[in-house]
């Protein structure tokens, strides 16, 4: 099996929707065939004010030609999950991806602007470690660990536990993944009241709710995630209040109690997150108003 490496931006002049497809041109079919079944990395350019920076991973489980473009072709996406923060591509004096390095250690530019890239299974673990750092932190064993060494990472560095593939499709990894994704795109604050609280331990209140339930194949993607508070949390999974296309906090049709009511923002405007990829997906507003709210 072989692991890769594909650049999507948030503004791409392709029909990509990271978390579940993957629009690319006939002159990278080759390449994603020899990956389809297996796993990869989103990589972001620093083209229109990108991150450079690795951000998300997820499955290939088919891919099919564009019906409308007959020279291009949708590889769909499985199990795609963000990383709590991404991953430059370049950690001090070390590189992740090092079949892009010329023989005196530079980066080869040409090879860099490659939007479908293949990548080691190291390579890909050592990514996979930098982005879930904290939750892997919190929730891999010791045990079934080997080192690995790519140019310019400290011994701290090489080090990747084999049971990583297995945990990301695990719900509880998945989880919790999720939650501190969302949490930081929303900076920890409600984006329906603008309430940013944070508890003795350090930690904030906040949840992150799926916009489509994941119990109706809604993905693990802060585009389908919103940071609320416990309380406005409860009223959005049962329906009670939803978001127009605009981005508007719209109520049920019977309202709700006037002391919820008083939680909202009096703008009746969300806060949405500083960077616009991840802004929730109209696809997925569309979903809750047609088939959770209550309007």
């Amino acid at each position: 099996m072989t692991k890769a490496v594909l650049i999507s931006n948030a503004a791409s002049i392709y029909d990509d929707l990271p978390e579940d497809r993957y629009h690319f041109p006939r002159q990278y079919l080759k390449r994603m065939e020899a990956i389809a079944g297996d796993w990869i990395i989103y990589y972001e350019s620093r083209r229109n004010g990108g991150r450079k920076a690795y951000y998300a991973t997820a499955q290939i489980k088919d891919i099919q030609q564009d019906l409308k473009r007959s020279d291009h072709y949708y590889a769909y996406m499985a199990n795609y999950l963000e990383f709590e923060i991404p991953v430059p591509f370049k950690e001090g004096n070390g590189y992740y991806e090092t079949s892009l390095l010329k023989p005196d250690g530079t980066v080869n530019p040409g090879k860099a602007i490659s939007a479908v890239r293949h990548i080691t299974e190291e390579e890909y673990q050592l990514i996979l470690q930098a982005g879930f750092a904290y939750i892997i932190g919190e929730n891999l064993p010791e045990q079934d660990s080997q080192s690995i060494s790519l140019p310019g990472f400290s011994e701290e560095q090489e080090t990747f536990d084999r049971p990583i593939t297995q945990q990301i499709i695990n719900r509880p990894f998945r989880d919790q993944a999720f939650r501190e994704a969302v949490r930081t795109a929303y900076d920890k604050t409600c984006a329906f009241t603008g309430l940013k609280l944070i508890n003795g331990g350090g930690r904030p209140e906040v949840q992150a709710a799926h916009i489509r339930p994941v119990a109706d194949k809604g993905p693990d993607s802060v585009r389908n995630g919103l940071a609320l508070s416990g309380t406005v949390h409860w009223m959005f999974d049962r329906g009670l209040i939803s978001l127009n296309d605009d981005y508007k906090i719209i109520k049920a049709g019977n309202g709700i109690p006037e002391a919820m009511d008083r939680l909202l923002l009096p703008s009746g405007q969300m806060m949405l997150p500083e960077r616009p990829e991840y802004h929730p997906a109209m696809s997925y507003l569309k979903y809750h108003r047609e088939q959770v709210f209550k309007c």
